[in-house]
């Protein structure tokens, strides 16, 4: 063997290799297990403090821990993840991620400032295998250094912020939020790379882990006891949560991640690839942590109402779910839901005699309208539904 020979495989072990697969790596799936972590603290910050401030904390902290997110999802579209240094660089970002995550109870509080600088040595990892992934890219490296501005100028809002408190705090929070998130829009798209197949799929699973949430809130709000009303209410939220999943996988899934494979790579695939996904797919998490929390307080009294932000969380959270579907398709297709956004208009009418109805008997409101929402599209679109799911199967197959 060669002094030429090592040195190349030297160097091909510590640089980043790109992406050619389009399936998600086990690795990927490892690091969404803290993921996990995090938006189970995300739901147990708001359910410790079910107020209005509790509910805008709980969801500034889950908007900024599902940008970092969405920043890995674009990373391993670019390279492969169990190549080079980047499995290194993942695991130790899982670490800061895993830190990050348990300090999300205290995230406003004593933990400010330690969230802060895990969450920066999250992104600031993100950065460093993207300028390495980059550096004979040229369009790709400017696209890079853009967004390391935006997140630097971001988690330095977000270490000042641990230094406030009240409003002015949480003002500074949706700041951080907001230049973090509107740096793709701002600053173009033209310049990123991404495998459609990979990248559908990686926002598909991660929609699963936030049912997965629904499913442990579920287990937790009955810790309390299992009585006959709990038993009943338990096989409630397992139904919102399937009928969550249908609404999702059954069509919308399959259509967009066609949709993105079919558009032109460059500027096109990539101002998809960030509406429908990097930014529809937040408030459709959102709502799902919502669902969750409201799940949790149902299970922990089944017999009382629930109050005004438990109620909120419960059914606002299945509209906000909704509606994000409701834009979701619009983006993609150009076609308007009118039965998504009349159940989630429904939902939101529903929210006072949610304060008034027993917790149980909302939770079965909620998921008989959710079944009859898919029956209805079932029957309506049977046809077309039908053509698509076999249409689309066949198109991966033969792929």
């Amino acid at each position: 063997m060669t002094t030429e020979t090592t040195s190349a495989r030297g160097a091909r072990r510590l640089t980043a290799v790109l992406r050619q697969e389009e399936q998600v790596k086990p690795l990927e799936l490892f690091f969404d297990l803290v993921f996990v972590l995090a938006i189970t603290q995300c739901t147990a910050l708001m359910s410790d403090n079910p107020t209005w401030e509790g509910l805008a904390k709980g969801l500034l902290v889950l908007g900024v821990l599902w940008w970092s997110w969405v920043g890995y999802a674009w990373l391993t579209s670019v390279v492969d993840p169990e190549e080079g240094m980047v499995r290194l660089v993942l695991l130790a970002a899982m670490a800061a991620l895993l830190v990050v995550s348990l300090c999300v109870p205290e995230a406003f509080d004593d933990l400010a400032l330690l969230f802060a600088c895990a969450y920066g040595v999250v992104r600031a990892a993100q950065i460093a295998l993207f300028v390495i992934a980059s550096r004979d890219d040229p369009n790709l490296r400017r696209s890079v250094i853009g967004l390391a501005g935006g997140t630097a100028v971001g988690v330095g809002i977000l270490v000042g912020a641990s230094f406030a408190d009240g409003l002015l705090q949480g003002a500074l929070w949706a700041l951080a939020l907001l230049l973090d998130m509107g740096e793709p829009y701002l600053f173009g798209a033209e310049g990123w790379k991404l495998v459609p197949g990979h990248f559908a799929e990686r926002h598909g699973l991660i929609i699963i882990i936030a049912l997965g949430e629904s499913i442990v809130a579920i287990g937790i709000g009955a810790e309390h006891g299992i009585d006959a009303g709990v038993v009943i209410a338990a096989v409630l939220g397992v139904a919102v949560a399937g009928a969550l999943w249908w609404l999702y996988f059954d069509v919308v899934a399959l259509v967009a991640a066609r949709r993105l494979s079919k558009a032109a790579p460059g500027r096109e695939r990539n101002d998809v690839a960030r509406d429908c996904y990097s930014y529809l797919h937040f408030p459709m998490v959102a709502g799902i942590v919502l669902v969750a929390l409201g799940l949790k307080k149902t299970l922990a009294h089944v017999d009382d109402p629930l109050e005004l932000v438990p109620a909120v969380a419960l059914l606002g959270g299945a509209a906000l779910y909704l509606l994000a579907h409701v834009a979701f398709r619009w983006r993609n297709v150009h076609r308007f839901s009118v039965q998504r956004l009349g159940c989630a208009i429904l939902l939101l009418a529903l929210i006072p005699a949610a304060t008034e109805l027993t917790s149980l008997t909302t939770l079965a409101i909620l998921a008989a309208i959710l079944a009859a929402l898919i029956a209805w599209e079932v029957r309506r679109f049977a046809e077309l539904r039908d053509r698509l799911r076999h249409q689309i199967a066949s198109e991966t197959a033969q792929a």
